[in-house]
């Protein structure tokens, strides 16, 4: 492979995609405001998205960009600075004769409230934050400009991610058991995978929704989880704020080809956590 990819935003994600293509023998470089410890095959630079002047040292040739960066706070206007203001000064930066394709990493906030119907790549989007309304905007500008495909991740979870353990364990955790509200998620090794799959695909869609094949209602979820831990079942409680109910299908990820190594978050969890059988 003689594929020269840009990482922009090297944070979890963005490193374990930058493994995933170094392994396949691509050239990689890893773009963060900090460079990141020295490791075999990851080239790093340091710049700042949102400082133009920083961007000025890309390596010539970029035939693919990862773009996947995370804003330092969860404002709009950080928001805007790193999705769309960053994505333009990094395209300004680069040649846009050698790129391939941009893989613009957005997210299934991007949809409102479908209550417990199917939400796929043709479902309208309608964000009910300033993160969603944000992210499309910067969709857009990536289609735009350049060659790309836009992956829609749901809630990531994995090594590191395991917040939702804890809230369990010290009974901080709520769900709402009244209505069902259905939960998206994708572990974070086959968010990078999909990643990687999806910018070397030929002829793809433009657009992809990044889910495994189990979506759950959140009690289940919850109650399954607790019983892993030996945790009390959560009380009832008011959905998540801002994030609307939906069932968020793959389908056309998998049809493209790709298999998650997690399906289930529930299998998935339960290796995490050291369970087997």
């Amino acid at each position: 492979m003689n594929a020269r990819v840009l990482i922009a935003g090297a944070g979890d994600v963005g490193l374990r995609v930058a493994r995933l293509l170094r392994d396949r023998g691509a050239e990689v470089w890893a773009l963060r405001r900090g460079v990141g410890a020295p490791e075999a095959g990851i080239q790093w630079i340091q710049g700042d998205l949102t400082q133009p002047d920083t961007l000025r040292s890309l390596p010539t040739q970029i035939s693919h960009i990862v773009y996947l960066p995370t804003p330092d706070a969860r404002d709009e206007s950080r928001y805007r600075a790193i999705f769309v203001d960053g994505l333009r000064h990094l395209l300004d930066a680069v040649n846009p004769q050698h790129l391939q394709r941009l893989l613009f990493v957005s997210s299934s906030a991007v949809y409102g409230e479908h209550g417990d119907a199917w939400v796929d790549e043709d479902t309208p989007p309608a964000p009910p934050g300033f993160n969603g309304r944000v992210l499309l905007e910067a969709e857009h500008l990536a289609s735009e400009r350049v060659p790309s495909v836009v992956l829609r991740l749901a809630g990531l979870y994995g090594p590191g991610r395991m917040q939702l353990i804890e809230r369990l364990r010290s009974g901080a955790a709520r769900v709402p058991r009244q209505q069902p509200h259905w939960s998206n998620r994708i572990h974070v090794d086959d968010a990078a995978a999909a990643i990687v799959h999806l910018l070397f695909l030929p002829d793809p869609a433009p657009l992809y929704v990044g889910v495994d094949n189990t979506p759950l209602p959140l009690d289940v979820l919850y109650d399954h989880l607790a019983k892993l831990v030996h945790a009390p079942l959560p009380g009832d409680g008011a959905a998540p704020a801002g994030v609307g109910s939906k069932r968020l299908s793959n389908a056309r990820l998998r049809a493209s080809g790709f298999v998650p190594q997690w399906p289930d978050a529930r299998e998935a969890y339960a290796a995490l956590l050291g369970h087997h059988g």
